[in-house]
C-alpha cells in the first residue's frame, strides 16, 4: 500500500480548529460590550494629548484617516473570523493563507505586544493609585493588579467577560457623558459657558498650525491608539455563536470609531486651544472638563483612565494567553503551555502574566535600556499585524468564494481594491515612521523582531515538511 506524500501547504489550509478544547462561556452581551468598550482604550485617554499638541486641530483629520484604515482592517478580519472562528484569529488566517511561518510571526509578535502592554498598563495604573495614596510603593499596586487579573483569567472565561462587561459599561458611560457635555458647550447650551464657534478650530494658527509634519506626527499617534480592537475576534471563538458575535461587532465598527475617536477629538479642539499646556499636563479630557467648570474634572478623568488601564490589562492577559494557546496547539510554541483545564489554558495565562511582571521589573531595573528596547520592539507591531491581515484576506477571499461561499457572512467592501488600498496605507504609515527619529527607532526594532520571528518560523516550517516527507517515504 502506498501513502500520499504530505503537501507543504497542508497545515496552512487546514490548521486545527482553535477553541475545540476551550469553553464557550462568553455570552452575546459580553461580546457586544467587549466590542464597544474595546474601542475606548487607554491610548485614547492617555496618548491623545501628545497628538493634539503636535497636530493641533488637524488631529481630527489624523484620527479620521487612521480610523478609516482600521475600519478596513476590522472588516477584513471580520470576514475571515466569521468564516473560520479561531482563538488565534489573524494568526490562524495567516497560517492558512500564507504559510505556518506567517502565522508564527504574526502570532508571537502580537503576544509580545500584549504582554508588554500589560506591564505598561500596570505601571500607569500604579502611578494613579500613588497619586491617591501618597507614600505607597508602586510595586505594591502592580502586584495587586497583576494578581487580580491573573486570578480572574485563571478562572472561567465568563469571569473575564463579566469584568470587561462592566469596565466597558463604565467607559462607554464616561465617554458618552463627555460627548454630551461637549456638544452642549459647543452649542452654547451649557450653563455658564459661551459657544466658542470656530475660534479654536480654525483661528488659533489655523486648522494645520504645525503644517504637514504635525499632521504626520498626529497620524502616527492615532494609529497606536487604535491597537487592541482585534481582541473581540479572539474572544468570539469562546462564545456560543462566534459567527454572529464577530459579524455584529465588525459591522458596528464604523460608527463606534467615528463617534468615540473622531467625535472626541473634534469636541476637544473646538472647546480648548490646541496649544494649551493643560492638554498635555492634565490630559485633553481633563483639560476640557476643567474648562467647562466640572467639579473635580481631573480626578473624574483619573478614575476613567484607571478603568481603561485595568480593562486593557485584563483584555491583554486574556488575548495573549489565547494567542499562545492557539500557537502551541498548531505546534508553534512550547507544548507545556497547551494544556487546558476547566476550559481555560491556565499555563498560558500564567506565562503571559509572568512575562508581563518581568517586564515591569525591567522598567525598574533598566528603564532606559532593556525596557526601552521592549517598548521600541512593539512600537510598530500593530501595523505589521494589519499587513498580515490584509494579505491573508486577499488570498483567502478567493478560496472562500470558490470552496465555501456560504461562509462569507461578512464581506470586505470593494474587494480587492480596498484591500490593496489598506495594504498601501499600512506601507505608507511604515514609511512615514522613518521621518521621525523616535518612530524610526521603533521601526528598526520592530523590523528586527519581525525578521527574527519570520526566519525562525520559516526554518521550523521547512523542518516540519522535511520530517513529514521523510516519515511518508519510510512508510512506503
Amino acid at each position: 500500500m502506498t501513502r500520499t506524500l504530505p503537501s507543504p501547504r497542508t497545515s496552512e489550509e487546514s490548521p486545527p480548529q482553535q477553541g475545540s478544547a476551550l469553553s464557550n462561556g462568553l455570552k452575546q452581551r459580553h461580546l457586544s460590550m467587549i466590542a464597544l468598550g474595546g474601542v475606548i482604550g487607554a491610548g485614547l485617554f492617555v496618548g491623545s494629548g501628545a497628538g493634539i499638541a503636535a497636530a493641533g486641530p488637524s488631529i481630527v483629520l489624523a484620527y479620521a484617516v487612521s480610523g478609516l484604515l482600521v475600519m478596513f482592517v476590522m472588516r477584513m478580519l471580520g470576514e475571515m473570523s466569521a468564516a473560520n472562528p479561531a482563538s488565534g484569529s489573524f494568526s490562524v488566517h495567516a497560517d492558512r493563507a500564507i504559510g505556518p511561518w506567517a502565522g508564527f510571526t504574526a502570532g508571537w509578535m502580537f503576544w509580545t505586544l500584549l504582554v508588554v502592554g500589560v506591564a505598561v498598563e500596570a505601571i500607569g495604573a500604579a502611578h494613579i493609585m500613588q497619586g491617591w495614596f501618597p507614600g505607597t510603593p508602586s510595586w505594591m499596586w502592580v502586584l495587586v493588579f497583576m494578581a487580580l487579573f491573573c486570578g480572574t483569567n485563571l478562572g472561567a472565561v465568563s469571569n473575564f467577560g463579566e469584568f470587561e462587561f462592566w469596565f466597558a459599561a463604565l467607559k462607554i458611560g464616561a465617554i458618552g457623558l463627555f460627548l454630551v457635555l461637549g456638544a452642549l458647550a459647543i452649542l452654547g447650551l451649557l450653563p455658564g459657558s459661551d459657544s466658542p464657534g470656530t475660534a479654536h478650530l480654525l483661528h488659533d494658527g489655523g486648522f494645520l498650525p504645525t503644517g504637514a509634519d504635525g499632521l504626520l506626527t498626529g497620524l502616527l499617534a492615532s494609529v497606536v491608539a487604535y491597537g487592541g480592537l482585534e481582541t473581540v475576534t479572539i474572544a468570539a471563538a469562546e462564545s456560543k455563536d462566534p459567527v454572529r458575535g464577530v459579524a455584529k461587532a465588525v459591522k458596528t465598527t464604523m460608527w463606534r470609531i467615528g463617534i468615540v475617536y473622531v467625535g472626541s477629538m473634534l469636541v476637544i479642539v473646538t472647546l480648548i486651544p490646541w496649544d494649551d499646556k493643560t492638554v498635555t499636563e492634565l490630559g485633553p479630557y481633563a483639560a476640557v472638563l476643567d474648562r467647562l467648570g466640572v467639579p473635580a474634572g481631573g480626578q473624574i478623568m483619573n478614575v476613567v483612565v484607571l478603568i481603561a488601564l485595568l480593562s486593557a490589562m485584563n483584555a491583554n492577559i486574556y488575548g495573549s494567553s489565547r494567542m499562545a494557546y492557539s500557537l502551541v496547539s498548531r505546534g508553534q510554541g512550547p507544548k507545556a503551555l497547551g494544556k487546558v483545564s476547566g476550559g481555560v489554558p491556565r499555563r498560558a495565562v500564567l506565562a503571559s502574566c509572568a512575562f508581563g511582571f518581568v517586564a515591569v521589573l525591567l522598567s525598574y531595573w533598566w528603564p532606559t535600556t532593556v525596557f526601552a528596547w521592549l517598548l521600541n520592539m512593539v512600537g510598530a507591531v500593530v501595523l505589521v499585524v494589519w499587513g498580515f491581515i490584509a494579505a491573508s484576506q486577499l488570498l483567502l477571499r478567493r478560496r472562500l468564494e470558490r470552496e465555501a461561499p456560504e461562509k462569507l457572512v461578512v464581506r470586505m467592501w470593494g474587494f480587492p481594491y480596498l484591500t490593496w488600498v489598506t495594504l498601501a496605507g499600512v506601507a505608507g504609515v511604515l514609511v512615514l515612521m522613518t521621518v521621525d527619529t523616535d518612530t524610526r527607532l521603533q521601526l528598526y526594532f520592530t523590523g528586527g523582531l519581525a525578521l527574527a520571528l519570520a526566519v525562525t518560523g520559516y526554518v521550523r516550517q521547512r523542518a516540519a515538511v522535511a520530517t513529514a516527507t521523510a516519515t511518508a517515504t519510510d512508510g512506503r
